[in-house]
């Protein structure tokens, strides 16, 4: 009989060496994809560009009376999460990372409220033009400026039906404000949307499409082929 004397321990040491380096892998693409979702989402709410921090990256939001600002962390770490926190006086700024809201809740400092009904998915898809046909019965408009595709579905009455629009970032395309009025759902007016934004941004020259979902809209998204990637935590400063 042959005796094979520390391959086991070896393999092992094989094993775990590739799923760590899976993991990192996996943290560099979800990092990356974090780090284009808030360039694109910045050119889609027309809000001032993105500044870097040591933490991530911060926006501030002009005008907006729920939100003075956002920081958003594209690794989810105690210490970078508490020194986002720690620089922040004003209420109503918060902060995003791609982590369940359990994990974040026992970083978060004094002061914070961990919004456990703002979690998202981060999702992403390559774009695939699919032309489209809007339901019988609606009429759409696009329009594309300054770097944002927006398309709107209007009823036989001329009253909106649904909404959305993606912001072009390079080789990305962000969609963001997804929405069918309740009374026009069902009828597939979410799905046209979401394929004429992806129709008109790979025309645009994008290839990977990114956005952040709810959990009401995520179902929608995974019909179309979208991916989730990480859960997106969020906090609040209500001091």
């Amino acid at each position: 009989m042959w005796k094979m004397t520390g391959v086991g321990s070896m393999a092992t040491e094989t094993v775990a060496g590739a799923v760590e380096e899976r993991a990192e892998e996996t943290a560099e693409t979800v990092a990356g994809i974090v780090r284009t979702w808030v360039a694109g989402w910045a050119v889609s709410r027309a809000t001032p560009t993105p500044v870097e921090k040591p933490w991530g990256l911060y926006v501030e939001e002009p005008g907006n009376p729920r939100e003075f600002g956002r920081h958003v962390l594209p690794e989810a770490d105690a210490a970078l999460i508490r020194g986002a926190a720690e620089s922040v006086t004003t209420p109503r700024t918060w902060i995003k990372t791609p982590a369940e809201p359990e994990e974040i809740a026992p970083w978060a400092p004094t002061g914070w409220v961990v919004a456990y009904e703002e979690t998202g998915h981060l999702m992403a898809t390559d774009l695939a033009t699919t032309y489209p046909v809007v339901p019988d019965g609606y009429t759409a408009e696009v329009e594309n400026r300054d770097s944002v595709i927006r398309v709107r579905v209007l009823d036989a009455a001329g009253e909106p039906a649904a909404r959305g629009q993606i912001a072009l970032a390079g080789e990305a395309a962000i969609a963001d404000q997804i929405e069918t009025w309740e009374a026009h759902r069902r009828r597939g007016l979410g799905q046209f949307v979401m394929r004429t934004l992806a129709d008109r941004a790979a025309g645009a020259g994008a290839a990977l499409g990114i956005l952040a979902a709810t959990d009401a809209g995520r179902a929608l998204y995974e019909s179309l082929g979208w991916k989730k990637h990480a859960p997106l935590g969020a906090c609040v400063y209500r001091p």
